[in-house]
């Protein structure tokens, strides 16, 4: 999971998933991490890529058990960001961390065999803010798994040697064995020194010497953290502050994703709807 970022962008609208959901096989599982992997489905017509454009997601059903039951199902759907390119053919790669019993969807895909299949689907609304992005500096507030849509957004950045655009990232994590996409984000720091900044803050990293080697930040990303890294609100319409992670992360920093005003800290730093986007 180290490989260069690729532009590879198609508009919305082309996607090989329609609005009617359709199986296609999971053809690979690689691990990653401890409770994380990379599942690569193949695409509905193995000959193209799956053509989504950038960003956007799509969405994942499968029957899964109710409660304890042995028979009864209930349809789970939740959505996902590839975090491959137009540029791989026949297939698309997904990050997934198993959340165990609280995460029913997450647990099955850690858990479905190789060969097996899956449904997914792509409607309108899963088009999210589409590159590429004009504005010359950018700030990404990640947690968790919300690295995907990042990963995604800078394949397209990245990937664009004529763009001048510089992106910093604080990505907020529990602890240092559990960062996804660390080697591949750390690989893109180094390519593109110039472009990309990464701070990782961890909350839940045992002390230096109790099994940690870190000497990165600790805690959480607070107003601090973001007035030193991200670009300034004063920059107007040269900003971007995009924000992907659990929904208690948009509480905290701009407000519930569902509501277009900007609250939270990014609110009260004097960021406008216009210049904060909440995937």
């Amino acid at each position: 999971m180290t490989s260069p970022p690729v532009k590879a962008l198609v508009p919305p609208g082309e996607c090989q998933f329609t609005p009617d959901f359709t199986a296609v096989k999971l053809l690979e599982r690689v691990a990653v991490s401890e409770t994380t992997n990379v599942l690569r489905f193949a695409t509905p017509d193995d000959t193209k890529p799956l053509n989504l454009s950038t960003c956007a997601c799509i969405l994942a059903k499968a029957d899964l058990p109710k409660g304890d039951s042995a028979t009864e199902t209930d349809p789970v759907i939740r959505p996902y960001t590839p975090i491959s390119t137009n540029a791989q053919i026949g297939s698309f790669d997904l990050l997934i961390k198993n959340y165990g019993d609280m995460g029913r969807m997450s647990r099955h895909m850690a858990e479905m065999p190789v060969g097996s299949t899956m449904e997914f689907k792509h409607i309108a609304p899963n088009v999210k803010k589409q590159a590429p992005f004009p504005q010359k500096k950018i700030g990404m507030l990640v947690g968790g798994t919300g690295v995907a849509p990042m990963i995604q957004a800078l394949h397209a950045i990245l990937g664009d040697d004529e763009a001048d655009t510089h992106v910093s990232m604080l990505y907020g994590s529990r602890v240092s064995r559990d960062i996804l996409g660390v080697e591949l984000l750390s690989k893109w720091e180094q390519l593109h020194p110039t472009k990309l900044t990464v701070t990782h803050i961890l909350s839940h990293e045992p002390d230096k010497g109790d099994s940690s080697t870190w000497d990165g930040p600790r805690g959480f990303i607070d107003k601090a953290m973001i007035a030193q890294h991200f670009p300034s609100p004063e920059l107007g319409t040269d900003a971007l502050i995009v924000v992907c992670g659990p929904p208690p992360m948009y509480n905290v920093f701009c407000g519930p994703r569902t509501e277009p005003e900007i609250t939270g800290i990014l609110g009260e730093m004097g960021y406008t709807s216009d210049q904060v986007y909440k995937f």
